[in-house]
């Protein structure tokens, strides 16, 4: 009979102590405009799960779409910015 052996670490409450690095804090901080904006998208759909959706809320959330579209082009723009040899 063979025995079963885990091949990963244990997770414990000590390895999962541990605070984000200053890159992954920075990281967090460029994408919080995509960040924002998608959850205002989440939030004018959530309005309309129990209910017909109102010609106001229609907008509402296409007006939502459109930011979180512009978040991630401005995000892309910026870290095609970055790739050497890539972008203007």
């Amino acid at each position: 009979m063979k025995t079963i052996a885990a091949l990963q670490d244990l997770v414990t409450a000590a390895s999962l102590d541990i605070e984000p690095s200053a890159a992954e804090l920075d990281a967090i901080e460029q994408e919080m405009p995509l960040i924002r904006a998608e959850v205002e998208l989440l939030d004018a759909q959530i309005m309309t799960i129990d209910r017909p959706a109102s010609e106001l809320d229609e907008r509402r959330i296409r007006r939502a779409r459109r930011r979180v579209l512009a978040a991630r082009r401005v995000l892309s723009n910026k870290a095609t910015a970055h790739v050497p040899g890539v972008g203007a």
